[in-house]
């Protein structure tokens, strides 16, 4: 008879991790990042107000959470409950785009006044014009981010396109532009 082997919990990876025995190679697409000690400057004498201590924040997909409340009266958001547990420093929402796409409705030039946006396709494709960058088609599984700023708009989308969306800071500012 073969010997089963067992498997180990994440939990108990993680205690033997901090008991001092070797730690399994990590992939290079996660790097670890070392705290420094904090160097006084002249121009870093200025410290920073303290923020309140985020908390955990877990959200189980229900159909009921997805509401026609965000910025585009053409999307349904279920919120992710980031805002909340950061205290307001970023926010980030499943963004269903409710077909069938309407350009006059949808392809409006403007910008956030955000300090970072990422967007990743969950399902479906949402074809995006990006100053600078022209008109791109994204599909399930790409993803980009959107510096502060940069002039964009969506120009199509597919009737079952969802998104996720990270911003920072939660609460931020849309200008829309004339085309």
């Amino acid at each position: 008879m073969a010997k089963k082997a067992k498997s180990r919990s994440a939990s108990q990876a993680a205690v033997k991790k901090q008991s001092g025995a070797k730690p399994a190679a990590r992939s290079t697409a996660r790097k670890a990042v070392k705290a420094k000690a904090p160097t006084t400057t002249a121009k870093s004498s200025v410290t920073k107000p303290a923020r309140p201590k985020q908390r955990i924040a877990i959200s189980h997909h229900r159909e009921e959470d997805f509401k026609a409340d965000g910025l585009r009266t053409y999307a349904k958001y279920r919120d992710l409950g980031i805002a909340a547990a950061s205290h307001g420093l970023a926010q980030a929402h499943v963004i269903r785009l409710q077909g069938p796409c309407n350009p006059d409705e949808v392809s409006k030039l403007h910008f956030h006044d955000v300090d970072f946006q990422m967007v990743y396709v969950l399902k479906g494709w949402v074809k995006t014009y990006m100053d600078g960058e022209g008109e791109t088609l994204m599909k399930e599984g790409s993803a980009w981010t959107q510096p502060p700023k940069i002039k964009h708009m969506i120009l199509d989308y597919s009737d079952d396109v969802e998104l996720l969306e990270v911003i920072l800071p939660a609460e931020f500012r849309t200008v829309e532009l004339k085309a």
